[in-house]
């Protein structure tokens, strides 16, 4: 029993910053295993469609116009939206607002973390300006994303069902890529941590007034990450425990922090791959419902029309942020309405950027359907999340009937992931919404993505 108490005392004592950040410091692109290089590979392709996608997309030209306001307009780095060349700060804030307002950026499960969206911001902007290599961009990546996911898990549920993930953690996600540019060392690292924590911040009151802090969430993650790592560059310290510290980040956020999260087999498992990508045009705790009834219908042969009433059966986490919309009044809140979502899987087939645009607000057929769904806790989908988001609904029919179906692996999920050819086609689509290229461009982005190892010096891309 001693033993037992010793060795759980020496591990309340570890320093869990400066491990991870030891690893981040430590980590190179030879260590990095193949696939999990081909993966992140496909992640920053996925990225690259979602920031312009947002091209025009309201609130992005309040974005853009910010940046032209108070920006360099003779810097090195590239806003993808409106091709302006400005510093990396700007084109970070810029491409991480964009890449987030369609709701089709990536996903990690278990940490409810965007990583696509803060970390490729930071890193492409920091290796544009830097010159650095393809190979650079991607391990500075695969550091942000591993820092990034380990850290959101370490907050845990509590910290979600108030503040925004990608917004707090997402914002020591950004620093470290940018700092992994500039080849900090371990004691770099931990004050990259430092700076970068005590300014994260994002909450999810906004979703009750359709407000559009969500992207101004990820554009700050990524700009002060940016912030964090030139100034720590120069020579900035920062609280070596803005994590797991008294008056640190677990202990202002959160109420079931888990500090091992922080070092979870690192090097060993590569949280990275566990990424999702992101089918439908929404919030990803809208997929596994939306799945699921889709299946539901195609099996049964079921028309909207048929549908009486719908129970999506869900996690808590999914009631928290979606139960608040209840009459959306943008597309943008339409897609954290269960109601709207379904509605649009029930009427029109998909919950595709193109529906999202034409019937979310304005087709009274997919209106009257929202009015038809309601969510409810679940035991066994809640005691799932977040490492699984489970799909559960019921409906009854018309003719008296009541059904269910269920799906384990949403679309986009590891285990039921986008080939390379369907990425290529999200891609293409994501582009023809916005119009934020041509047809010979979109083929040069993609083949740029999957030749990214081979680049000596990030330019810009457009």
């Amino acid at each position: 029993m001693n033993e037992l108490v010793h060795d759980q005392t020496r591990d309340q004592t570890r320093d869990r910053t400066r491990e991870l950040a030891s690893f981040l410091a430590e980590l190179s692109y030879a260590q990095i295993p193949q696939h999990v290089v081909e993966r992140c590979q496909a992640l920053y392709l996925d990225w690259l469609g979602s920031t312009l996608a947002g091209k025009n997309h309201a609130p992005i030209p309040l974005f853009e116009h910010y940046s032209r306001l108070m920006g360099p307009s003779d810097g090195g780095c590239q806003q993808l939206t409106d091709r302006r060349m400005t510093s990396p700060h700007f084109a970070a804030f810029v491409n991480a607002a964009a890449s987030h307002v369609v709701e089709q950026d990536d996903l990690h499960n278990s940490s409810v973390l965007h990583p696509a969206t803060v970390v490729f911001p930071a890193a492409l902007a920091t290796a544009q300006d830097l010159g650095s290599s393809g190979e650079a961009l991607i391990t500075a990546a695969v550091a942000g994303y591993e820092a990034g996911i380990r850290i959101g898990e370490f907050l845990g549920r509590s910290h979600y069902r108030i503040f925004h993930t990608t917004g707090t953690a997402g914002t020591l996600a950004a620093a470290v890529a940018a700092g992994k540019l500039m080849e900090l060392d371990t004691e770099g690292f931990v004050n990259l941590l430092g700076s970068a924590g005590t300014q994260a911040a994002g909450l999810w009151e906004f979703l009750r007034d359709a407000a559009d802090s969500k992207q101004l969430h990820t554009a700050k993650a990524a700009s002060d990450g940016l912030l964090a790592a030139y100034m720590t560059q120069s020579g900035l310290t920062g609280a070596k425990h803005i994590l797991e510290g008294p008056q640190g980040m677990a202990a202002g956020m959160s109420t079931d922090a888990d500090p091992g999260q922080l070092t979870d087999r690192l090097g060993e498992r590569w949280a990275l791959v566990e990424t999702s990508f992101k089918y439908h045009a929404s919030c990803r705790h809208t997929h596994p419902a939306a799945d699921a009834l889709l299946a539901l219908m195609q099996r049964e042969a079921l028309t909207h029309d048929d549908i009486e009433t719908v129970t999506a059966k869900v996690h808590q986490a999914a009631i928290d942020v979606l139960g608040p919309v209840v009459h959306p009044r943008t597309i943008h809140q339409a897609k954290f309405s269960m109601g709207s979502v379904l509605g649009l899987i029930a009427v029109h087939g998909d919950a595709s950027l193109a529906s999202f645009r034409d019937h979310a607000l304005q087709d009274e057929a997919v209106t009257s359907f929202r009015q038809r769904v309601s969510m409810v806790l679940d035991p066994e989908v809640d005691a799932a999340y977040p490492r699984r988001w489970l799909g559960r609904v019921e409906i009854t029919t018309r003719d008296g009937r009541r059904l269910s179906a269920a799906m384990d692996e949403p679309k986009g999920d590891p285990g039921n992931t986008l080939s390379r050819d369907e990425l290529e086609a999200k891609f293409r689509r994501l582009v023809t919404f916005s119009g934020a290229a041509t047809d010979d461009e979109v083929s040069q982005l993609i083949a740029h993505a999957w030749d990214l190892p081979a680049v000596t010096r990030l330019k810009p891309l457009l």
